[in-house]
Order: C-alpha cells, then structure tokens, then sequence
C-alpha cells in the first residue's frame, strides 16, 4: 500500500469507526450499577442480576477481542500486498470482469468467516455455555455455517453478479439498476423468507390447541388481523434464550413463539407480546421500515458510483488493474462512519416504533401490565443488560432498553383487564 492522503483517510475511516465501537462497550461494562433497580425486584434476584453484569463483562471482553482480531488482520492484507495478490488470483481463475468481482469479494468473505469462527465456537461453547445458555451441539454448529455459506453462495452470488454486472455496463445508471435489483431482491425475501428459508435452520410447528393458542387466536380475531397460523420455533434447539417474532406481508403473516418462551409466560403475556407484533404492522412500521431500508441502500449504492471515480485510490491500495470489485471493496471501509451514523439514525427510528408499539399494546386486554411483565420475564431469560450506557444504545439498540420500556407502560395506568381477572 502507497500511504498517499486519500489511502490513509480511508484507513482513518475504518480504524475511527471501530474504535467508536469500541469506546462505547468499554463505556457499556464502566456504567454497570451494584444495585438492583426497584423495578425489577421481585423477578430478578441480587444473584441473577451479579450473574448478568459477569455475563455482560465475559461477552464485551469477547467481542473487542474478536472486533480487534479481525481490524489487525484487515490492515495486514491491505498492507502487506493483499489487494494486487488476491486480485491477480481472482482474474487468473475468472477472465471475466464479473466472474473475477465475484471470486475476489467471496474470496474475502470466506476469509472473514473463517476468522472469525474460533471467536464463534468459542461464544457458543465457552462464553454462552458458562452462564447457563448454549445448548447448540458441534453438528448444529457446523451445519449452520454450511447452511448460511450455501445461501451466500446462491442468493448472495447472484445478487452480487447483478451488482458488479450493473456498475460494469451501465455506466452513470448503474447505480439505479442496482438499486432497483437489490430492492426487489429485498422484497423477494420478505415473502418467501418464512416458508423456504426459517425452515432451513429451524423447526416451526403449529402451537398446540390450548389456552394459549385460544387467547392468541381470539385477540387476533378481535383485532381483525388475519394471522396465517402461529408456529413454535425449536430456539431450545441452539440456546434457552426467550424470543418471539413476526415475519410475513400480506395474508402470510405469521407469529413465532420460541419454545423457551412458552413455559415463561402466562397466556395473557403472550397475547402482550402478540399484541406488540400486531401494533408494528398496524401501525406501519414494517412497510416504513422497509422503504427506509431502501432509501440507505440507495444512498449507499450512488455514493458508492462516486466513489468508484476517485482516480488513483485503488493504485494506493496496490491494485495494478482498477476495477468495480475492488473499488467496492475500499468503498466498503470509506463507507464504516458513515454507515455507523445511518445505523444510529435507523436505530433511534427504530426505537420509537418500539415504543409506539408498546403503547398499542397497553390497550391490549391484559393492559400495560401484562407487556410489562413479559418484558420482565425476557429480560431474565436473557441476562438482559439492565443499565446499558447511552452511546451504546444510541449506536446499537434497536429497542428501548427494558426500564425505559417500564417505565412508559407504568405512565399508561392499569389499563383493561379481562373479565373476572385479579
């Protein structure tokens, strides 16, 4: 690498960032607080919540290591000649400028993976295993990097041909092309996702016929929202952590239910948690989020087309040939500030619809209560960090941490109850 101005303001870019990141988990384990907060007394116990903040302290060491590990090997391959070697080996397999893009940017992405695989062996089987979480077993921890290396070959290949196919031909519509293939790309997945591609990794089966099933079924009729069924999902299969989701457009909409969820929960928590799932899309927040999701990558792909044009860059990186692979590849790195403060502006968006849904879901027949105490009961499952520091969560939450979540449900009062209740 030439340290010319523009070669080191892309490094400044990517090592600002990173330290960014840094400075807030480093910031996250300082703020940890001794004492229990008032709100969660009575469901957390003083040794649980020790246990959360060692868990907190075990993961964060984990993760700078892990996010330390991979910026050194990065500035090592940009450094030391990775560029021209691992371009010359790309063209040298595939003559062609799409078939070379292709073999170069999975070239890195295998690499990364394969980096990074010892820190997630080591988070499943040593981190998450010591406080009580992991129950992946080293054959569902294989085939679930096999299964996602499969799909980023099939989908993400061929999204990524169109993408170098556009910016290689198109020239100043390029950009336009590719946004409008990675759109649709986008919407594709929002539809086939929950049949073709959960499945591959998890088993969804029906929830059983019961009071749950009833409650759950009931509210969504009461609310005249049409629900294509309500699955259990086996989480139990990888870890104990609670979790619930929806996924779905149309009448395809579905909700699923982590088995570890259901034996925490009351039925009327879960017609909460259900109801705060129904609020999103009442409220429109997934088709709000999708289309603020298609503006960044828009965003992101006409500023990438300029940064294509900056003469002289790939040269100080040591590419001999310029191309649109490895001009990505840079535009990637140059991108990390940028993409981290869109991230935060995302976040905080996001953080409001989950308050937004919250407050739709206090109207629900158990009240703000019943949201509440699911929120408390998930947040001992998972050893939730109760006091995460605000630059953390304005970089990396995308909801409301827990005791802010309470303390909006406790401003809504009471709320109804259904008949004959307590």
């Amino acid at each position: 690498m030439t340290p010319t101005l523009p070669a080191l303001a892309v490094l400044a870019a990517l090592i600002f960032t990173e330290a960014l990141s840094a400075l807030a988990r480093w910031l996250n384990v300082r703020s940890l607080s001794l004492e229990l907060p008032a709100p969660l007394r009575g469901i957390w116990s003083e040794e649980a919540y020790a246990r959360s903040q060692r868990y907190l302290a075990a993961s964060t060491r984990l993760g700078l290591a892990r996010e330390g590990f991979s910026l050194a090997c990065l500035l090592a391959f940009l450094s030391c000649g990775g560029v021209c070697w691992l371009d010359g080996a790309a063209r040298a397999a595939f003559p062609g400028e799409v078939g070379a893009g292709l073999a170069f940017l999975g070239a890195l992405a295998l690499a990364q993976a394969l980096l990074d695989l010892p820190f997630a062996a080591w988070s499943a089987f040593v981190v998450e295993a010591r406080f009580g979480f992991n129950t992946t077993t080293a054959r569902t921890f294989v085939l679930d990097r096999l299964k996602g290396l499969g799909l980023a070959v099939i989908l993400g290949g061929a999204l990524l041909a169109a993408v170098l196919w556009a910016f290689q031909t198109l020239g100043g519509m390029a950009w336009l092309a590719a946004w409008a293939v990675v759109t649709a790309f986008s919407g594709v997945l929002l539809v086939v996702a929950p049949t073709w591609i959960l499945p591959l990794f998890n088993r969804f089966e029906p929830l059983p016929q019961g009071d749950t099933r009833q409650a759950l079924e009931d509210y969504a009729r009461d609310e005249g929202f049409a629900l294509d069924g309500v699955f259990v999902m086996d989480g139990s299969k990888r870890s104990t952590k609670a979790n619930a989701f929806f996924t779905g457009v149309g009448k395809r909409k579905r909700i699923s239910l982590y088995d570890t969820l259901l034996d925490k929960m009351t039925p009327e928590q879960l017609v909460a948690v259900l109801a705060h799932e129904i609020g999103h899309s009442r409220l429109g927040h997934i088709r709000t989020g999708f289309w603020l999701g298609t503006l960044r990558t828009g965003l992101t792909l006409g500023l990438a087309q300029l940064f294509l044009g900056w003469g002289g860059l790939q040269e100080a990186f040591g590419a001999t040939r310029p191309s649109i692979h490895v001009g990505l590849m840079l535009f990637a790195l140059a991108w990390q500030p940028l993409a981290l403060g869109l991230g935060a502006l995302s976040n905080a968006v996001s953080r409001r619809f989950e308050r937004q849904a919250d407050a739709f879901a206090a109207r629900a027949p158990g009240g703000p209560q019943a949201l509440a105490e699911a929120l408390k009961a998930l947040s001992l499952a998972n050893l939730s960090n109760l006091t995460p520091h605000p630059l953390l969560v304005a970089l990396e939450y995308s909801h409301p941490p827990v005791l802010e979540r309470l303390r909006l449900l406790a401003a809504h009062g009471p709320g109804p109850r259904p008949s004959g209740a307590a």
